[in-house]
């Protein structure tokens, strides 16, 4: 049976290469974002090995329901991609916006567990894959920075998580670029990462021989 990916965040950026990268190896793909014309757009370019789900990955429920119906349409589940995630609008913390670091935190974080929570009973079924976007910022301090204060918790989380799911001999991984040229910025940066970049990094992972568990890969533009 073909092998079945989930991923938030998949509208764009790492998602949507993440998606392409996965399709083409072989992968069954569930695309999973709040912006349905990007995740149509994607899946008529991957072609009938996507599946489209819209959602907000800061909901539980919307979560757990895509999973359940990847699971129902494709008999399994092998590995998620906790992609999903955002920056603040304004940085530091003195002159930082409470309430817009709530929305953020909501989704770099929440929404990362609500993906491990709705997707690790299924996970356990195929010995399958977490894999979770983190970032240099949560392996280097950043002045002021609540967005990097997320991924810290993010990598703290996968190292944990990667304990706990070895217990039953599944894999997680935390995959942490540093300066990727995505809709994240303002300015084109073609001199940094791509979004192909970090797919390939997380393809590694999920192909993988089983023997092996890669529980990060830190990826940095050369230079």
């Amino acid at each position: 049976m073909t092998k079945t990916l989930f991923i938030t965040g998949a509208s764009s950026g790492i998602g949507a290469a993440t998606a392409k990268a996965a399709a083409a190896a072989g992968w069954h793909v569930a695309l999973f974002a709040r912006s349905e014309d990007n995740l149509n757009k994607i899946a008529d370019e991957i072609g009938d090995k996507a599946m489209v789900i819209t959602g907000d990955a800061t909901d539980y429920e919307a979560q757990k329901a895509a999973i359940d119906r990847v699971v129902s349409e494709w008999g399994q589940l092998d590995a998620v991609f906790a992609n999903a995630g955002r920056g603040t609008a304004q940085g530091g913390t003195e002159k930082g916006d409470p309430e817009d670091w709530k929305s953020m935190i909501d989704v770099n974080i929440m929404g990362a567990l609500y993906t491990a929570h709705a997707a690790l009973p299924h996970l356990r079924k195929t010995t399958g894959q977490y894999v979770v976007t983190g970032s240099l910022a949560g392996r280097r301090h950043l002045k002021g920075s609540i967005y990097g204060s997320t991924k810290w918790f993010i990598h703290g989380f996968a190292g944990n998580l990667a304990d706990e799911m070895a217990e039953w001999g599944g894999r997680c991984m935390v995959v942490s670029p540093g300066m990727v040229d995505t809709a994240f910025f303002d300015e084109p940066k073609p001199d940094k990462l791509q979004p192909e970049d970090v797919a390939n990094a997380v393809l590694h992972a999920l192909e993988a021989p089983k023997r092996a568990a890669i529980r990060e890969i830190h990826l940095m533009p050369t230079g």
